[in-house]
């Protein structure tokens, strides 16, 4: 997928965890918002995977444990939701590593528990 194309779906990701957030408010659980955004998502008829599971590869042998992505949207955008009172470098490390594992460019951390979901959203590329 080209650049313009990825920019375009983030912004539409971005409007719907907005709205998801504008409507439920922080404080819930992340399996909550996950549903809400996968729902919001799909009003905007934009495809959305939940709990992709991403293989554990390690010197090229594929292990018996696996990752899990939280959302994947269009097959090209990894989606690590959360509810934590502040994002910490654990949870940044976690989305640049699943987007180096999934083969992906772009990625998104929304945390929820926040006042203003634009607090809450960051993004992260891989080779973009």
């Amino acid at each position: 997928m080209e650049n313009e194309k990825l920019n375009r779906l983030s912004k539409e990701l971005l409007d719907a965890a907005i709205e998801v957030h504008r409507e439920m408010g922080p404080g819930l659980l992340e399996s909550v918002y996950e549903a809400c955004l996968i729902e919001e998502l799909k009003l905007r008829n934009i495809a959305t995977t939940s709990q992709v599971e991403l293989p554990l590869v390690y010197k090229g042998k594929k292990l018996s444990k696996e990752f899990r992505l939280d959302l994947l949207v269009e097959q090209e955008i990894v989606v690590e939701l959360k509810t934590a009172n502040q994002i910490l470098p654990l949870h940044e490390a976690q989305i640049i590593s699943y987007l180096k594992l999934a083969d992906k460019r772009l990625g998104f951390l929304i945390n929820f528990n926040v006042p203003l979901l634009k607090q809450g959203f960051k993004r992260f590329v891989n080779n973009f």
